[in-house]
């Protein structure tokens, strides 16, 4: 069940691993790794959120300082969308690479934490 909270967050997002949470509550070990899943959805949502402020802003910017006699599209849409796309493609990435990762990790019965809010060692 660890290594499905990690596996199925690439196709049910934070809603998989959420359940799997609740369902198997009484092991640790798969609570654990259910819990850094969701908190890994949660970073990659607000990062995501924080991206689409950039992009409707950068878009909104853009389409009110261009004038109003002038029909053609901003040119900063053209340099917006593709940093916007490439910035939501490495995040997709990266979250494959981590959900791989770290399913094999808990298929071998690891306690792994995500690097990013590793602290130490483990006291489990």
């Amino acid at each position: 069940m660890a290594v499905l909270a990690h596996v199925l967050q690439l196709v049910g997002g934070w809603i998989a691993p959420l359940v799997i949470f609740f369902v198997k509550r009484q092991s640790r070990f798969v609570s654990f790794h259910a819990l850094q899943v969701l908190f890994l959805q949660l970073v990659y949502l607000v990062i995501v959120g924080c991206l689409i402020m950039f992009w409707i802003s950068g878009i909104l910017l853009t389409i009110l300082t261009s004038h109003a006699n002038n029909h053609s599209p901003p040119p900063a849409l053209f340099v917006i969308l593709p940093l916007f796309w490439l910035g939501f493609m490495g995040m997709w990435v990266t979250t494959i690479v981590i959900a791989i990762v770290f399913s094999v990790k808990a298929g071998r019965g690891e306690w792994a934490e995500y690097p990013c809010w590793e602290s130490g060692p483990a006291r489990y």
